[in-house]
């Protein structure tokens, strides 16, 4: 039977673990509120420069010059932005983000599939399951600034230009509420014009509309990556308050288990003793 002291002393450890957790909890939930008004106020800017770069890509293709980062090749090469967090205690998050990335890379064993890892847990991963990394970016605050994530742009950019890769894709789990964090698989180079010219009698572009569109270009691109950053942030933040939560509440349910085994051993050592006092009482009569 197990001793009393180890009990107590399997309680304390438990309490202790419960109050970390809490406090970890209680910080998640204070972060998550400014993550999640940053990444959802990126969203409409984010989606409003995609639909004028895809108006101006379909007017560029008009006239027959074409971008360096609108020029569709021959997939050859495929580069992968892995974007997860730099640490863990975050349930499923990066779990769920890593399965689709490794899905996605056996779908594509035909083709040569380098990876830039963003994020400690991303590097980890592209390590453990021996990938082709081409860069590693870690040690983003959890506010990023624009300015903190062009190193990362700027090599897509340029390796996209310089015909090092023939398509690019970000790997990052999408903020869609506290419960739910969508692991998300996003083409973002080769930019695909628009459909239709709905926004042809909405704008007019000056100087022209392949000098607008090779300024928007690189900037395109930057905040596609920093926006995806900002919402692996929100996600990580949510799903570390979620997972700390539930943690917090079976260190509970651990401790009262304990304790009720903890009585239960009290008891049986007091019914023991009394019986060993009774039983010596009734010799020492006899």
């Amino acid at each position: 039977m197990i001793s009393a002291r180890i009990l107590r002393r399997r309680i304390k450890s438990v309490q202790s673990i419960a109050k970390i957790c809490r406090a970890m909890e209680m910080i998640a939930t204070v972060k998550l509120k400014r993550t999640q008004n940053q990444a959802l106020a990126g969203r409409p800017y984010t989606e409003a420069i995609t639909q004028v770069i895809g108006d101006l890509a379909a007017r560029t293709q008009m006239d027959l010059s074409t971008p360096p980062l609108l020029q569709k090749r021959e997939v050859g090469k495929i580069t992968l932005v892995h974007i997860a967090s730099d640490r863990g205690l975050c349930g499923g998050l990066n779990a769920n983000l890593n399965r689709m990335v490794a899905k996605f890379i056996l779908e594509n064993k035909a083709r040569p599939v380098s990876v830039i890892t963003v994020g400690r847990r991303g590097r980890a991963f592209a390590r453990y399951t021996k990938l082709n990394i081409r860069a590693e970016f870690h040690g983003i605050s959890d506010a990023p600034t624009l300015r903190d994530t062009l190193p990362i742009s700027r090599l897509i950019i340029d390796e996209y230009s310089h015909n090092e890769t023939d398509q690019v894709f970000l790997a990052y789990p999408s903020f869609v509420s506290i419960m739910n964090q969508k692991p998300t698989l996003d083409p973002i180079l080769p930019i695909e014009p628009a459909k239709t010219t709905s926004l042809a009698t909405e704008y007019i572009y000056e100087p022209n509309a392949k000098t607008v569109l090779d300024e928007l270009l690189p900037r395109f691109i930057e905040m596609r990556v920093y926006h995806a950053i900002l919402e692996l942030i929100a996600s990580e933040q949510a799903s570390r308050m979620v997972a700390m939560r539930n943690a917090s509440d079976n260190a509970r349910s651990v401790i009262e288990g304990l304790t009720l085994t903890l009585n239960k051993v009290r008891q049986e050592t007091i019914t023991k003793e009394i019986c060993d006092i009774s039983g010596g009482a009734e010799a020492f009569n006899k």
